[in-house]
């Protein structure tokens, strides 16, 4: 039998979600939770990779079981969590068909990259203090649809990956401002300068939403034209592009099945 697990983590103790031999990772995490409960290895494969540092919400990840599970939906979810670090939290279970699978099943992923222009205390973990003194975010949405459709987005990918394709098809792209929780629950003053970077593909390159977000700051500064990611997409290799930003501020908010 196959089960979907939907989880949200908090990737900053993490080396990404895959395995890697002297680094921990979110994958071993819940690995190790699962047999811990289940008194078995469980294999378990997720809706694909983040990095080092990057967080997720409504990651999706698979297991199987010869039979069902020895516990009712809500209990298997309570003892998981009780199992896993408070860095990792199971949100639900599902059943699925056994053909159904946690990546290669996946038809949309969504990625959100937070930045706030000024300093602020309060999200130095999960968004990224830009402070360049001007940024043009009317030419860097203009920059966002040459991103739109079917592309080699190989000018965007960190070399060594083991992809068959550098193509991948973007239904969406855009930045848009935002007033952060603390700022709306607590009564502070309220400022400028809070804006995400929304971004939502059939499937996403190594490193590709952190070095499509440093390529499109080069556009908000006026250093580059916004025609120049379609010059890039067509013809330019990494190394022509931007500077990857900080992993901390990126999340993997959705994927759609």
């Amino acid at each position: 039998m196959r089960y979907f697990l939907c989880l949200s983590y908090d990737g900053t103790e993490f080396c990404g979600w895959q395995i890697q031999p002297s680094a921990p990772s979110v994958q071993a995490c819940l690995e190790g939770a699962l047999a811990r409960l289940l008194g078995r290895p469980v294999p378990v494969t997720g809706a694909g990779r983040t990095d080092t540092g990057v967080h997720a919400v409504n990651y999706v990840a698979h297991f199987d079981t010869e039979g069902p599970l020895p516990y009712q939906a809500s209990d298997f979810i309570y003892k998981l969590n009780a199992i896993l670090p408070r860095s990792v939290a199971i949100l639900s279970l599902s059943e699925v068909p056994a053909d159904a699978h946690a990546r290669f099943s996946a038809r949309r992923r969504e990625y959100t990259y937070f930045i706030h222009r000024q300093k602020d205390p309060f999200l130095r973990q999960y968004s990224w203090y830009c402070g360049y003194p001007e940024l043009d975010f009317d030419a860097m949405n203009a920059a966002c649809q040459y991103l739109l459709g079917t592309h080699d987005f190989s000018c965007f990918e960190k070399t060594g990956g083991d992809n068959k394709t550098s193509l991948c098809t973007v239904f969406e792209a855009r930045w848009e401002p935002y007033v952060p929780g603390h700022i709306q629950v607590m009564g502070m003053p309220r400022r400028e300068g809070y804006w995400y970077f929304r971004i939502a593909a059939d499937r996403f390159l190594r490193n590709m939403v952190r070095a499509t977000v440093g390529s499109l700051i080069e556009v908000g500064r006026g250093k580059r034209d916004p025609a120049w990611i379609a010059q890039l997409i067509a013809s330019g290799t990494r190394s022509d592009a931007g500077e990857s930003v900080p992993g901390h501020a990126l999340f993997l908010n959705k994927v759609d099945y």
